[in-house]
C-alpha cells in the first residue's frame, strides 16, 4: 500500500469524525442553545449542503494548483471551521462553523479519489480508493465514539477543539506523504463539466444521494430513536455507534473488493438488502439486541455500495474525473441532507422517531430502482456498437473472400 494511502485516510479520519460525531450530540447541542430536536438536526442538514455546494466550487478554485496543495488547502479550510464552531456563542454560529468545514469535504474527497486511482494499477482502483475511505469508516469506530463520549461527558465544544487537531494531524499527513502529482495536461473546466452530460454518471449521482440518503434517515436520528424506542441509557449511544462504525468498516472494505469485479451485482445486492433492512427497523428499533444488529447492518449495507458509486462515477467520467468524482461525493451529502430534513419532518409530525426508517427504506428502494435502469440502458447502448462491430467483420470476411 502506497504511504500516500495512508495519509489521505488520515485526512478522510478528521474529516469523517466531524461529519459523523454531530449524530450522537444533537441532544447536548440542543440542550445548551435551547433549541428542538430537529433544529439541531439542522447541523447535519447544513453540513451536508455545505459539501454539495462545496464540491464542485471548491474543485474549480483548485484547478490552478497541484492536487496535492488542494488538498493541503482543503484541510486548513476543514480546521477553521471546526476552531468556529468549538467557540461558537450562538447555535448559528455552531452552523455556520459547520458550514465552513463542510465545504472542504467534497473536494478533499473527490480529489483524493482520483489521486489514489493514479497511485494503484487500473485493476485496483476500487480497492485503492476504498483504502482512502477506511479513513473515513474508522472515524466512525474510533474517532466518533470517543467524541461523542467526551461530547456527552466534558462538553461538545471540547469534542469540535479535538477535531480540529485531528485536522491538524491530516495536514501535516498529506504535506509529507502525499506525492506531488502534475496535474494533468489538456483538461480544463469545459471538459470537466462535458462529463455531466453522460446518463450514466448522472444515475450513479442519482443512486448516491437517495442510497446514503437511506442510511442518514435512520442515523441522524439514532440517539433519540435509541434512548426513547429501545430504553438505551444516553451514554450507550457511543457503543451503538461504535456498531455503526464496524459494519462500515467491513462493508467499505468488501465493497472495495468485489467493485472492482462484480460492480453492478453489488449494487443491486447492497441496495435491496438496504432497502429491506431500513424498513424493518421500525421494528427491530424496539429491541436492544436487534436494534444493536440492525445498525451495524445499516452501516455495513450503506458503505458497501461507496467504492462502487465512485468507481463508476470515475470510469464514465471518460478522461475527466476530477469535478465528477468531487460532485458524486456532494450528492452522497445531498442525501444525507434530504434524509436529515425529511426525517425531522415526519418526526415533527408526530410519528416517532422510529419514523425516519420508513423514509431510508423509500430511499434505498428508489436508488435499487436506478441501478437496474443504469444497466438496462447500458446493455442497450452496448447493442448498436456490438451490431457495428459484426458488421465490420461481416464486410472485412467479404473482401477477405473477394
Amino acid at each position: 500500500m502506497p504511504l500516500a494511502l495512508l495519509a489521505l485516510a488520515i485526512g478522510a479520519f478528521g474529516i469523517g469524525t466531524t461529519e459523523f460525531v454531530i449524530m450522537g450530540l444533537l441532544p447536548e447541542v440542543a440542550s445548551d442553545f435551547g433549541v428542538s430536536i430537529p433544529t439541531a438536526g439542522l447541523l447535519v442538514t447544513g453540513y451536508a449542503l455545505g459539501v454539495v455546494v462545496g464540491a464542485p466550487l471548491m474543485t474549480v478554485l483548485g484547478t490552478k494548483v497541484s492536487r496535492k496543495r488542494m488538498l493541503m488547502l482543503l484541510m486548513a479550510l476543514f480546521i477553521a471551521g471546526n476552531l468556529l464552531s468549538a467557540l461558537a456563542p450562538a447555535f448559528a454560529v455552531v452552523l455556520i462553523g459547520r458550514v465552513v468545514a463542510s465545504l472542504a469535504h467534497g473536494a478533499f474527497f473527490g480529489i483524493g479519489s482520483v489521486v489514489a486511482a493514479e497511485l494503484v494499477a487500473p485493476d485496483k482502483k476500487a480497492g485503492a480508493i476504498a483504502m482512502m475511505f477506511t479513513g473515513l469508516t474508522v472515524a466512525n469506530v474510533v474517532g466518533v465514539p470517543l467524541g461523542t463520549f467526551v461530547g456527552q461527558t466534558v462538553g461538545w465544544r471540547v469534542t469540535f477543539g479535538i477535531v480540529a487537531a485531528l485536522g491538524v494531524v491530516g495536514l501535516v499527513g498529506i504535506a509529507r506523504l502525499v506525492p506531488d502529482l502534475p496535474r494533468p495536461e489538456g483538461v480544463r473546466l469545459r471538459h470537466e463539466l462535458a462529463a455531466f452530460k453522460n446518463a450514466q454518471v448522472l444515475l450513479a449521482m442519482a443512486m448516491t444521494v437517495l442510497g446514503f440518503g437511506g442510511v442518514f434517515a435512520a442515523i441522524t436520528y439514532i440517539a433519540p430513536m435509541m434512548t426513547h424506542a429501545a430504553g438505551f441509557a444516553e451514554g450507550s449511544v457511543t457503543w451503538l455507534l461504535v456498531l455503526f462504525g464496524l459494519g462500515m468498516v467491513v462493508g467499505n472494505l468488501v465493497g472495495g473488493k468485489l467493485a472492482d469485479r462484480a460492480l453492478m451485482p453489488l449494487l443491486y445486492v447492497s441496495l435491496g438488502a438496504l432497502a429491506v433492512v431500513l424498513a424493518l427497523f421500525t421494528l427491530t428499533a424496539h429491541n436492544k439486541v436487534l436494534a444493536a444488529v440492525t445498525i451495524a447492518l445499516i452501516g455495513a449495507l450503506g458503505f458497501a455500495t461507496v467504492p462502487p458509486l465512485q468507481k463508476r462515477v470515475l470510469d464514465q467520467a471518460h478522461g475527466a474525473p476530477t469535478l465528477a468524482s468531487a460532485v458524486n461525493i456532494g450528492a452522497f451529502n445531498l442525501g444525507n441532507a434530504l434524509s436529515a430534513w425529511l426525517g425531522g419532518l415526519v418526526i415533527a409530525a408526530g410519528l416517532g422517531y422510529t419514523s425516519p426508517n420508513w423514509v431510508g427504506a423509500a430511499l434505498a428502494a428508489a436508488a435499487l430502482l436506478l441501478a437496474f435502469l443504469s444497466a438496462a440502458l447500458e446493455r442497450r447502448d452496448r447493442r448498436p456498437s456490438a451490431a457495428v462491430a459484426a458488421s465490420a467483420h461481416a464486410e472485412e470476411q467479404t473482401l477477405a473472400q473477394v
